[in-house]
């Protein structure tokens, strides 16, 4: 037999290194090329690896919860005899997510999915993978056909037993909606509950006890992934950067009315927006905000342009997408770029470049509830925006108490770039704007 080893691919963005959730194939399978073989997590999202090779698969290395080195051997495949040609219909050089270059439509077809796999319509490439990277079906011919590791993750969770579904979406594609709308089997919660966790925590309740508290261990969950990205990055800001904080409350009443009479007319800007908008203008003006410091130059650097990036929580972490060229938009435009990268970040469908590309963050922590934050910086920023919850409030207005929409905006900033004078301009700029939004449209 010939022995093909595929090793775990370049990454891109800086990544050399992956976490395998879990295998999608066992030893013995056949797998076709291009059919996922490993689900793997890295610190920008969730994916499956294809295989550039056609064959049976002959040793997995590695187990589910592994860490996995860029180049390190991933699956090694028994290509057998005369499949050299079915081969080259792959690239052998899979870049996570994109799959191999297309080959012959024919030979795909015989050698990989199922006829009737909504998969096999269209060639994967670098262009379509961006939006579909996950819609294809294993090679063992007993594996239900899912969209996507969100809707496994779901399942998973759920203790949905997937082969029990029928899917439908487009040909029979298991969407989230199937998932939600199953009743776990007793046998399968149960086997879930006993199992270890797909990413490797030990879920034995009490099977040790904490040294220092004598307490029975509850669970233990490894960091990888998103949070060992968020874990760095927020450990380097607080190592590096000397922040310091100011915050202000304003009354946004003004604000909530001027956007109740754009909704008269029509679809109104979001609140997040309206301030995005605001925030761009005062970064224009207060440019040190919107630069990085270059430690190994000693320098300063002030950056042309606004990468807005916009703080969303997920299942999987906090992440921060960046509205690329921000100054470049209207409020209209600002309301359709956040609202999509907000629900691509819950998706897991955001890409490493729009989480990597931010100049300045806006954190609307309100969302959760609570009224004011001292945030963390996101490295290397030099400066973060939150906005607290927005709330009738006893105000005085003309010496009298009255009921207003207030809310709490608070500014983490890097001492290194600016001082205090510098910050709290910034900060009162944003909050005129807030208070009197006629006013600042006219000046913007």
């Amino acid at each position: 037999m010939t022995l093909q080893t595929f090793t775990l691919p370049d990454l891109g963005e800086g990544l050399a290194e992956a976490d395998l959730i879990r295998w999608l194939v066992d030893a013995g399978d056949t797998v076709a090329v291009d059919a996922p073989v490993a689900e793997v997590e890295t610190a920008k999202a969730t994916i499956e690896v294809p295989s550039p090779f056609s064959g049976v698969v002959a040793q997995l290395h590695g187990d589910a919860g592994a860490t996995i080195a860029v180049g390190s051997p991933l699956i090694s495949i028994d290509d057998g005899a005369g499949s050299a040609e079915e081969e080259r219909t792959g690239s052998g050089n899979v870049l996570i997510g994109y799959g191999t270059t297309a080959g012959s439509p024919s030979r795909r077809r015989r050698g990989s999915r199922p006829t009737g796999d909504p998969a096999t319509s269209t060639p994967s490439t670098p262009a379509t993978a961006a939006r579909d990277t996950t819609a294809h079906r294993s090679g063992s011919p007993n594996r239900p056909a899912v969209q996507s590791p969100i809707v496994r993750n779901l399942a998973r969770n759920r203790g949905i037993d997937l082969e029990s579904l029928v899917g439908t979406g487009p040909g029979g594609l298991i969407t989230r909606p199937d998932v939600e709308s199953a009743t776990p089997s007793s046998d399968r919660t149960a086997a879930i509950a006993a199992a270890p966790d797909p990413q490797g925590s030990a879920l034995a309740v009490g099977a040790d006890a904490d040294r220092r508290t004598g307490l029975p261990v509850r669970d233990r969950v490894p960091i990888r992934g998103v949070r060992k990205a968020i874990i760095s990055t927020l450990t380097r800001s607080r190592a590096e950067i000397p922040d310091a904080t100011t915050w202000v409350d304003v009354d946004a009443t003004a604000l909530f009315d001027w956007r109740t009479s754009l909704s008269e007319r029509g679809e109104a800007p979001g609140v997040l927006a309206i301030l995005a908008r605001f925030v761009v203008a005062g970064l224009a003006r207060f440019p040190e905000l919107n630069a990085r410091v270059d430690t190994d130059r000693q320098e300063i650097v002030l950056l042309d342009g606004v990468n807005l990036g916009i703080a969303a929580q997920t299942e999987r972490g906090l992440v921060v997408p960046a509205v690329r060229d921000a100054h470049k938009l209207g409020m209209r435009g600002l309301h359709a770029e956040i609202k999509r990268l907000t629900a691509a970040a819950r998706e897991g469908s955001v890409t490493a470049g729009e989480l990597t590309s931010g100049s300045f963050t806006l954190n609307n922590y309100g969302i959760l509830g609570v009224d004011g934050s001292a945030a963390i910086i996101n490295h290397p920023e030099v400066a973060i925006l939150g906005l607290g919850r927005i709330m009738p409030r006893p105000w005085v207005v003309d010496g009298a108490i009255v009921v207003r929409q207030i809310a709490q905006l608070s500014l983490v900033f890097d001492h290194r770039v600016c001082d205090g004078g510098t910050a709290g301009g910034f900060l009162r700029f944003v909050a005129d704007a807030i208070e009197n939004p006629m006013s600042a449209l006219a000046e913007l």
